[in-house]
């Protein structure tokens, strides 16, 4: 059975444009990797739980910061390993030097006994929709243009 993930897309006005809100997962096997690496603030859903409370639930385990505010979705995508996400977008601001991540336990080195601590997102940072094409998780990059429609639905442009 695939899993479902919920987690929330932020985004702030800028004068140039829009900037969004991507994280780096933390942990041994992304330590290196950049390009087509970072994602939105997301995780799995509890049985029974609504979308919007995961999504919300995730990002303050993620970044130690509550998403308050409303919610637009951006529909779901399914990511190469099977699993759903589900995407909701958030006007706000978050200062990313002060986020806070929660932390999870693996074996590392692989098959040496040893269980070492990792935070879920290492890093977190603003980026324009141009470079968060370029960072982001391909299966992800679908929210980047649903958002990009969204903003120019409120700004009163045809999408």
């Amino acid at each position: 059975m695939a899993k479902h993930s919920a987690g929330i897309l932020m985004y702030r006005r800028v004068a140039d444009g829009v900037r969004v809100l991507l994280v780096h997962p933390g942990g041994p096997f992304w330590q290196k990797k950049d390009r087509g690496a970072w994602t939105i603030p997301k995780g799995e859903k509890t049985e029974g739980e609504d979308g919007e409370a995961a999504a919300r639930r995730e990002f303050s385990e993620e970044l130690g910061f509550t998403a308050d505010g409303p919610l637009a979705p951006l529909g779901q995508v399914r990511q190469a390993g099977g699993k759903w996400v589900e995407a909701f977008a958030l006007a706000g601001a978050f200062d990313v030097s002060a986020f806070s991540s929660n932390r999870f336990e693996i074996e590392w080195p692989p098959k040496s006994g040893h269980l070492r601590s990792f935070p879920e997102v290492d890093r977190a940072a603003w980026f324009t929709l141009e470079a968060a094409r370029d960072k982001i998780l391909a299966a992800q990059a679908p929210f980047l243009d649903r958002l990009e429609a969204l903003v120019r639905q409120e700004d009163g442009a045809t999408p």
